[in-house]
């Protein structure tokens, strides 16, 4: 086992409120359900300290951004066959269970961005899908949150009074890495014309046989490596992180600083947690 927690000081609100509207604060995050002391056994307590010291730590981050939305790129929500799949519903909600214990929450979903996203994902030819459950109309649709989403949104705003708009993203593993990109870039360009204050999240668990290479394009920056990753090895490693680290990649380019907070392995997967803040112009 290997870990980083020695986090640098966090960026001033200055810095971070620099931008009036589009991604204002951006992270990856890991959703393994140690990474909640809330669901671990007594033994478990010690397995992610680092990890949850990390997560603390960006949830400060997140609240002096304010996000108004937050958007989540999750790998264990709804898949679809050869396209993006954005959530249309006006409510998430959900439970985690480990250990016999549980954590639960609801939040609004934001669907003016999403609307807006698919409208845009298309205009450029991304294949995507906009996605509901329950309600037929997509303000009466309550739409389960998966753990992927939960988890990091158990520290990242989920648990204030009122939570922040919520947009849920899949990738498709399906897709070339370079449309996963480009899909990126469309995420920031459409936090831009929204007028609203975005947080993006790459909810992320990392295989061992390239974790120690992911750690490194993050402490060099150097997100735009990911593509030079065989797409055959990451379907084998596995690899539960690529394509959401792919679209961050594009949302963030150059024009984010990074900080990271921490990574470690104590089980069969590592978490990663690694904030990006708008670089000031």
């Amino acid at each position: 086992m290997w870990n980083i927690s020695s986090p640098g000081p966090a960026p001033s609100a200055v810095a971070i409120l620099g931008g009036v509207t589009g991604i204002v604060v951006a992270a990856i995050v890991p959703h393994g359900g140690i990474a909640v002391a809330e669901l671990c056994a007594e033994s478990e307590l010690g397995l992610a300290a680092a990890t949850r010291a990390g997560l603390e730590e960006l949830g400060r981050r997140f609240e002096t951004a304010a996000p108004d939305t937050v958007v989540v790129l999750t790998p264990h929500n709804v898949h679809v066959e050869g396209s993006l799949a954005v959530i249309v519903a006006a409510q998430l909600e959900g439970v985690v269970r480990e250990n016999g214990r549980e954590i639960a929450l609801t939040t609004p979903g934001d669907l003016e961005l999403a609307l807006a996203l698919l409208a845009d994902l298309a205009r450029v030819d991304i294949p995507s899908t906009a996605v509901s459950y329950g309600g037929n109309r997509p303000a009466e649709a309550s739409m389960p949150l998966d753990w992927g989403a939960l988890i990091p949104l158990w520290y990242m705003g989920g648990r204030t009074q009122r939570p922040c708009r919520v947009v849920l993203v899949s990738p498709a593993r399906d897709l070339p890495g370079h449309v996963h990109v480009e899909a990126g870039r469309v995420v920031a360009a459409t936090a831009a014309a929204s007028g609203k204050r975005v947080a993006l999240i790459a909810s992320a668990d990392h295989g061992h046989a390239y974790d120690r290479q992911i750690v490194q394009l993050v402490r060099d920056n150097c997100l735009s490596g990911l593509l030079d990753i065989d797409p055959a090895f990451v379907a084998t490693a596995p690899a539960d992180s690529w394509w959401q680290m792919l679209v961050l990649h594009g949302a963030v380019g150059d024009d984010f600083d990074v900080d990271l907070l921490s990574y470690e392995a104590p089980t069969y997967f590592g978490m990663l947690c690694a904030s990006f803040t708008p670089r000031a112009s």
